[in-house]
């Protein structure tokens, strides 16, 4: 796995932590996947009474790297400056950069991403910006600074999977030394293991585990598909063919006279 701006990770399984039923069931969800990164929100803390203090103590004896999130922010200004508040709260340069530009989709506004990609690279951040799998807005990031891309799967919170699995593939191609990783729109852990097939680093996901039935069971499900799309890629699958071809040899097969 290539390293994200010189960090290692264990594994590929980036998890969020919004919307569990409790915190022992989050708490569980994380031991059960092993995932090696966890993200988090600034608007879970609160600036001088301190509300979300439970919550980060939990988060710290998880054992993980934190990636917090300027999640729900719409323009330049505010991303910016909830980067600056969560780099002051949760003391780390890694910040997952989200400039929302539409509703509906919550499709980031890429012109506004590059903006402030930019400053807070400039700033000494380590951005993870949320992008879609356009190749030029992926150029833009990198000329910005960022060195690792995060494009959707799908809207955030949809289930659908890989809407658009050609970009992504190219995606991988175009930047093949780039850390990629998925980021929103997986429903399901086959779709994390097709991601994996295709030579992306991680994925990131919260709302398939948050809002499954079982949350724990379904995070060790992710866990499972995500190592065995790694496994996979690595043992360099065949090339799909439109002819059939027999799997069992034709020489020594009996013939009759």
């Amino acid at each position: 796995m290539r390293p994200f701006y010189g960090t290692q990770l264990t594994n590929g399984f980036m998890l969020g932590t919004a919307q569990y039923p409790s915190p022992a069931i989050l708490a569980d969800a994380f031991t059960r996947s092993g995932a090696s990164v966890a993200t988090v929100s600034l608007r879970r803390e609160s600036g001088q009474d301190r509300a979300g203090q439970d919550f980060w103590e939990l988060i710290k004896d998880l054992g993980v790297h934190v990636l917090p999130n300027t999640a729900g922010c719409h323009s330049v200004k505010e991303a910016v400056t909830t980067a600056h508040m969560a780099r002051e709260v949760f003391d780390t340069k890694w910040i997952k950069l989200e400039v929302i530009g539409e509703e509906d989709t919550l499709q980031p506004d890429v012109f506004g991403l590059v903006d402030a990609a930019r400053i807070l690279t400039e700033d000494g951040f380590q951005v993870f910006p949320y992008t879609t799998e356009d190749l030029v807005v992926a150029d833009k990031l990198l000329h910005a600074g960022c060195e690792v891309l995060m494009p959707w799967g799908a809207p955030i919170g949809s289930g659908l999977g890989l809407n658009n699995i050609f970009g992504l593939r190219a995606m991988r191609a175009h930047f093949p030394d780039v850390p990629l990783v998925i980021d929103a729109g997986l429903g399901l852990p086959s779709q994390a293991a097709a991601a994996m097939e295709l030579g992306f680093d991680a994925v990131l996901l919260n709302t398939a585990v948050a809002k499954a039935g079982d949350p724990a069971a379904m995070a060790e499900a992710f866990a499972i598909a995500i190592k065995a799309g790694q496994l996979a890629q690595a043992a360099d699958p065949m090339e799909p063919r439109d002819m059939a071809s027999p799997s069992t040899p034709v020489i020594g097969k009996a013939f009759l006279q």
